[in-house]
């Protein structure tokens, strides 16, 4: 009640002051009376107060406002809406301010209050107020301005009149508990916002400045813009704010602050069209035209009047305007309004007037006097026209929707609706709405919860076309929360279509991420390691088996190597092998020929064989390292390399081991030591041999054989190799390290044995240089991890040295005696021979304990391999002096 009374007295107010100001209203007459409020003129100049209101508003005034009798005429035309219904109109100019518009807004609430008695007020000067009864209006088609609409809310809230806005944007006006009989055929700012951010950030900028216009439109599509950039990671570098009445000079400071953040050249705009061209001129006064590179709000949108005559500053401007299509039946419905026929337009002869720069009723000299009969020519529908005729026909579709509920399909007006609906019914029926807008068939008109429409946007860029002409080309869409921008659209300052930096930092070059300095947008730029790509200004390591493109944006597969037969790093170590195995081959091919020769025969020719065996294998094993990785041949090598020195070690350990203890024994006994038969030996031999195998086949099993890909920091290529680490390979070869190193300690603690038996230091001398051999190549093998051809070519050649050494030094004395020195492979008498005296076939010890001991080890030796020889007999001397076999004969293979 006490707001109610409130606006009595603000009505009465409003009727004292239309004796004494020159207010312009439309009126039409019909059965329902629809409310407009446009901003037919500009907010009145700061530098003469005595005037209500500005210039003629062209598009966003008359062109909006014959929108509306546009979509009314076709309304009251239609038989299949609102039949037997029409449509008039009370339409009021809000001169683009807020408070002005809520002075006017008074007139539509005026017919409520039916009970006012007008005696009952008088003016302060005495007059009585004038009062000419108004029909009451059925809901309001505005206002254009979110700070306008905020305010006729809030009154018409109170009157319980619906309210259907075509323009204003503001997020505060979706507050249904504040703005209840608020709705709108247009996006709220948020969704507004939220495109901006996904246009700047499609553009590849971090960095832009924001202007906003004092009021609701502006500061809270700022502050959304603000709270979204925020997540988004945008920097701000500058905020600033049009107050209400600013002057030149105070756009002018706009623009000085803007160009002192001279790198945030993008400039996000929620102004009205009125400001966005006095900061346009703003910036042609700085001489600074075409240095902002402009992000407008739907009130930019694709209007002449911000840019015109300063085409120039604005040029490679991106602004957004809800998604429609031009209708092009108003198109010929406005180019058909003269002053002469548009009679019922109280603001048409001054628009012409003002557009065509003439006069009417002047006298004057220097004056062109319109004629009525000038033609447009520069004529473009504006762009929230289609958003006048929508809200009009959806205040027509509810309309008709409530009398055929309310009064049956007959269509006539019925007492339950006299004399005019009721608002919260009528608001009901709005908020339900569902049509096909006049725009296009694909476009359907409908409102959510909060009276709100769907989120639809197109993007613009205002460009330079051929010569000097410029104009609003688009660009992308926005929808459904998705945006859809076209760059190769763009078209920026002097034709370019490299799009212009608004960042704090230069752009970082190909391989390089951003490291942002804390708390700014600004960053320093890294390099990313070789084999790093990036993602999402981040280096990340590629996959195993790719490496970055040369952009460094992505990762391609890295062509994959191998061990080839045609490098040399394979074809020493093949060769060498190759050479190996031949010699060891023909080694063999000896032995078998003088198998029963006493030479052969004292030699072992069992563990001889077995060992020769052990270094083909070992210099097969060799071809198998240096082949193309497969699963079979990692399972070879796996098995093969360990077993074939194993093999070699084995033999080389029994064979110094029987030595030791044949030599040993004979100190304290002159009992032959057991197990130094040679299928003993074998045995023993082959024992040793197992437990290696048994092993790679438990690791065979446990870890089957693979292949991988190995990247190398230093190549541009992944290597295939088993799957197998070096430091797994090192710990395969322990039990072949042990063996190796028992066979040297048998071989030191057997270097005194006497000098006939010096096969122990052929065996001492192999061992040592075995141990050399492999303590340089453990070194080599872990220092070159990088290089895989040296670490295979180091491997075979290890293995194939060992090989060498072992057949060097235990067969070639053999071999010498059998094919150069024939006539010492024969068993000797018990006489000395002649005194050619190089090569004794039978050496005489004199009678010491030395002899007798060797004696007792002569007689162990050669019974063990009693079975394999023809006669196995020692002679000795009567004398008491004892032979023995030569020292090639003794030897021991």
């Amino acid at each position: 009640m006490i707001c109610r009374l409130m606006i009595v007295n603000l009505v009465s107010l409003a009727l004292c002051s239309t004796s004494t100001t020159k207010t312009r209203q439309l009126k039409l007459n019909g059965d329902f009376i629809l409310g407009g409020l446009f901003p037919m003129h500009e907010a009145k100049a700061v530098a003469d107060p005595s005037q209500s209101c500005g210039l003629i508003k062209e598009e966003k005034g008359i062109q909006r406002m014959e929108a509306m009798l546009y979509a009314l005429d076709q309304i009251n035309q239609d038989p299949d809406l609102l039949s037997n219904v029409t449509l008039g109109t009370f339409i009021l100019d809000t001169c683009s301010q807020d408070t002005y518009a809520l002075e006017q807004s008074m007139e539509f609430v005026k017919a409520s209050l039916t009970t006012l008695d007008e005696s009952q007020y008088r003016c302060e000067d005495g007059m009585k107020p004038i009062y000419n009864p108004q029909k009451p209006v059925v809901g309001v088609i505005g206002a254009s301005s979110s700070s306008v609409s905020v305010m006729v809310a809030n009154i018409l809230r109170l009157f319980k009149i619906p309210q259907i806005s075509y323009a204003s944007t503001s997020t505060e006006l979706s507050d249904k508990a504040r703005f209840g009989y608020f709705s709108r055929v247009v996006p709220p700012d948020n969704f507004q916002a939220q495109a901006m951010v996904d246009v700047i950030k499609e553009l590849g900028w971090n960095y832009v400045s924001t202007v906003a216009v004092e009021g609701d439109y502006g500061e809270k599509g700022i502050e959304y813009f603000k709270m979204l950039a925020e997540k988004t990671g945008l920097c701000i570098a500058v905020s600033e704010k049009i107050t209400r009445n600013s002057r030149p000079e105070d756009f002018d400071y706009i623009i000085k602050k803007l160009v002192k953040k001279s790198r945030a050249r993008g400039v996000v705009l929620f102004v009205d069209e009125d400001n966005c061209r006095k900061l346009l001129a703003a910036s042609i006064r700085a001489r600074k035209a075409g240095h902002f590179l402009w992000i407008g709000s739907d009130s930019w949108g694709a209007k002449a009047h911000p840019v015109r005559e300063q085409e120039e500053a604005a040029e490679g401007a991106i602004t957004i305007l809800p998604k429609r299509y031009e209708i092009k039946g108003f198109n010929a419905y406005f180019r058909s309004l003269n002053p002469e026929t548009n009679l019922r337009n109280p603001w048409f002869k001054p628009f012409w007037e003002q557009i065509f720069d003439c006069n009417f009723e002047t006298l004057e000299v220097n004056t062109t006097k319109c004629t009525g009969n000038e033609t447009f020519t520069k004529y473009e529908q504006e762009g929230l026209v289609p958003f006048v005729i929508d809200a009009v026909y959806a205040m027509a579709h509810a309309l008709d929707d409530m009398i055929r509920d309310q009064c049956g399909n007959s269509r006539v007006l019925c007492k339950e609706i006299l004399p005019i609906p009721h608002g919260s019914s009528l608001l009901q029926y709005i908020r339900n709405v569902s049509f096909q807008s006049l725009q296009n068939e694909n476009i359907v008109v409908r409102f959510n919860k909060d009276g709100d429409a769907p989120g639809s946007y197109y993007i613009y860029q205002y460009q330079k076309l051929d010569g000097h002409k410029f104009d609003y080309k688009r660009i992308g869409e926005w929808s459904e929360q998705k945006l859809s921008l076209h760059l190769n659209r763009t078209k920026w300052e002097d034709g370019s279509t490299t799009i212009p930096m608004s960042n704090c930092s230069d752009p970082c070059p190909a391989g390089h991420v951003r490291a942002f300095r804390q708390g700014t947008c600004c960053w320093v730029c890294v390099p990313c390691r070789n084999d790093e790509y990036i993602v999402d200004d981040q280096c990340t390591k590629c996959p195993e088996g790719y490496m970055p493109r040369s952009d460094k944006v992505a990762c391609s597969k890295l062509p994959l190597v191998y061990m080839t037969w045609e490098s040399p790093w394979a074809i020493v170590p093949a060769v060498f092998a190759a050479l190996g195995i031949v010699f060891t081959l023909f080694t063999c091919a000896v032995f078998i020929r003088f198998s029963h020769t006493p030479v052969i025969m004292a030699s072992g020719r069992e563990l001889c064989y077995l060992l020769l065996l052990g270094l083909l294998l070992s210099y097969g094993v060799s071809f198998v390292i240096l082949a193309r990785p497969t699963v079979p041949t990692c399972s070879l090598m796996r098995v093969g390399l360990g077993l074939c020195l194993s093999l070699c070690y084995s033999a080389i350990f029994t064979k110094t081991n029987r030595i030791s203890r044949i030599f040993n024994r004979g100190i304290q006994s002159i009992k032959r030591p057991s197990y130094t038969s040679p299928r003993s030996q074998v045995v023993i031999c082959l024992a040793l041999v197992s437990v290696q195998l048994v092993f790679a086949i438990a690791w065979l099993i446990a870890e089957p054989p693979s292949l991988k890909q190995k990247t190398f920091p230093t190549g541009n290529f992944a290597v295939l190799q088993c799957g197998i680490s070096s430091m797994s390979m090192i710990v395969s070869l322990i039990y072949n390290m042990l063996l190796i190193v028992l066979c040297t300690v048998y071989a030191f603690k057997t270097r005194k044995i006497p000098e006939n038996f010096n096969e122990a230091k052929y065996i001492g001398f192999t061992m040592y240089s075995t141990c050399i051999v492999w303590l340089a190549f453990i070194p080599i093998y872990f220092s070159t991890n990088n290089d895989f051809k040296t670490q295979l070519a180091s491997l075979c050649m290890c293995i194939s040295i060992s090989a060498t050494v072992a057949l060097g030094c235990l067969f070639t004395p053999k071999l010498y005696i059998c094919l150069c020195q024939p006539y010492k492979n024969v068993r000797s008498g018990g006489t000395q021979s002649s005194a050619s005296g190089a090569c004794h076939s039978m050496r005489f010890a004199r009678p010491t304990a030395s002899a007798a001991i060797a004696s007792v080890a002569t007689a162990a030796v050669i019974s063990s391999t009693r079975h394999a020889t023809e006669s196995s007999d020692i002679r000795s001397t009567t004398n008491g002096e004892v032979t023995s076999p030569s020292v090639e004969e003794s030897s021991i293979s």
